[in-house]
């Protein structure tokens, strides 16, 4: 149900607008969107949906400041980071990982102002490498998952969800998402999202395997 949603909302939405919006007309100083509900006489169109974009970004950045806050808490919960992240209060929020974030968040939106042609083109460049390297990530551990699962003389029927298609479904995934990754190293703009991405991959890999070696030597010492 939720791909026949994706579907339908993001690839109908791009099909109607190629369908109703000449080439000629297309601009990226004006929403297409907005384009197409002035043509069919949509009065006060833009506002409508400067209205739903609004709104979209306030779903966007709470659903972004949970998420933040959740994972700071969940790495300071497992002795990743410092302690202070998993401090709770009576109701059961993660208070500082909030607060934290919040703050990296007012940073973020105050580098559209003030440098809107760097910092803020930087952060937009590594947001979307992080997502990219994330569904890379999710369509990785689907397939490895799905083989090891079978493997170990598991039932495919025992699985809530079965991936249609497996295995072309997450290997289409992956090497679609790959491909994007390279298409960033040949766009000057979003390039500095690989030299800024791939080594703080790597750092926090490095970073992890040290935490876990530390402890291990810690508890063979105790032993």
């Amino acid at each position: 149900m939720t791909l026949w949603r994706l579907i339908i909302f993001f690839v109908g939405t791009i099909v109607v607008l190629s369908a109703l919006l000449p080439v000629s007309d297309a601009s990226v100083l004006e929403s297409p969107f907005v384009a197409v509900l002035e043509r069919i006489g949509v009065p006060y169109a833009a506002d409508i949906m400067n209205f739903v974009i609004l709104t979209a970004i306030l779903s966007a950045a709470n659903s972004g400041l949970y998420a933040s806050s959740r994972m700071l808490w969940s790495l300071a919960d497992k002795k990743t980071i410092s302690p202070i992240f998993a401090k709770l209060t009576k109701r059961g929020v993660p208070l500082n990982a909030v607060l934290f974030s919040m703050l990296g968040g007012v940073l973020a939106l105050f580098s559209s102002i003030i440098a809107p042609d760097t910092v803020y083109i930087v952060l937009v460049s590594i947001s979307g490498l992080a997502v990219v390297i994330v569904w890379m990530s999710i369509s990785a551990a689907q397939f490895l998952f799905r083989r090891r699962y079978i493997n170990e003389g598991n039932s495919i029927n025992d699985l809530a969800y079965h991936t249609p298609l497996y295995p072309f479904v997450p290997i289409v995934s992956f090497m679609l998402c790959l491909a994007s990754c390279i298409g960033i190293a040949f766009d000057p703009t979003q390039r500095i999202a690989l030299y800024c991405g791939i080594p703080f991959i790597l750092f926090c890999y490095g970073s992890y395997y040290l935490t876990q070696t530390i402890k291990k030597r810690g508890v063979d010492h105790e032993e």
